[in-house]
């Protein structure tokens, strides 16, 4: 089959972009959506024009780093499917697809359809590390735990961290992202001694990364190529009044993290202002 591509072309970060046409022919069902982009850019290498720029990466659905948005939607829109998983059989011959990349003020384009998502990095790192004894291997039944926290970590954990959550949200929100992560480690019995602060600080450095609220539209459930259901967030936000309530509503400080924490005094300047 041969198949009209509208893929968005761009050099670098600060150069402006655009989308160009592509035709790519003799498209067979069975090849895989990046495949059909090496096809592509073996058409392209021929004519001596620059290939499209895309994250090959695993091309079996574990890292995630090779997603874009298809026709609107991320990943293309196939339940639990990554692009490298999308295979051509879902689409028609004369088909027009639009290629772009994920679009978030925290995910910068680098060039093409690949995206800057080293904001994930940051948040995972806030969340720091669990306490372990160290020195020889402990048995395995040595800490116990419970069939439903082993199960809620295990999901949780399937989180790839692709980013098609932020660029499906009206509001390009990392929540149902950050709640994985930290719902991965709070749920076992191991993570218990920094959950109050692991909670707060991945909360406060997601803030810090400029993604948006969570307005509960669904969306990111909705296009999770690891089905991370959405209960998560409201997990995390329990976990998040949890930590403050036993914080006594101190003001929250972040090491190393640039903020201005939200507070009964802040909020009372910011009334008076507004009625000034």
């Amino acid at each position: 089959m041969n198949l009209a591509l509208r893929v968005w072309r761009q050099r670098s970060a600060n150069a402006p972009g655009s989308f160009l046409t592509y035709q790519v022919k003799d498209v067979t069902p069975d090849m895989s959506f990046l495949e059909t982009l090496d096809a592509l850019n073996e058409d392209l290498l021929s004519r001596e024009e620059p290939p499209v720029a895309f994250v090959p990466a695993c091309r079996e659905g574990i890292c995630g780093s090779c997603g874009f948005v298809i026709n609107g939607v991320a990943h293309g829109g196939q339940r639990g499917t990554t692009v490298c998983q999308l295979s051509m059989r879902f689409f028609k011959d004369g088909d027009s697809l639009t290629l772009e990349p994920w679009r978030a003020c925290a995910f910068p384009v680098i060039r093409d359809l690949i995206v800057d998502r080293s904001a994930f990095d940051r948040i995972i790192q806030a969340g720091g590390f669990i306490s372990a004894p160290t020195g020889s291997a402990p048995d395995a039944n040595v800490i116990l735990v419970p069939k439903e926290a082993a199960d809620t970590a295990m999901d949780a954990a399937a989180c790839i961290g692709c980013g098609a959550c932020v660029a499906a949200c009206p509001n390009a929100a990392a929540m149902l992202f950050t709640s994985a992560k930290i719902t991965h480690l709070n749920a076992l019995p191991q993570g218990q001694p920094q959950r109050d602060q692991r909670t707060l600080s991945m909360v406060v450095a997601m803030a810090n990364e400029h993604f948006g609220s969570c307005t509960n539209h669904g969306e990111c459930e909705a296009v999770c190529p690891k089905k991370i259901p959405l209960e998560f967030i409201g997990t995390m936000n329990r976990d998040l009044i949890r930590a403050v309530w036993h914080r006594h509503r101190e003001p929250l400080v972040v090491p190393g993290a640039a903020q201005q924490p939200f507070h009964e005094h802040a909020a009372t300047e910011a009334e008076s202002s507004k009625s000034g």
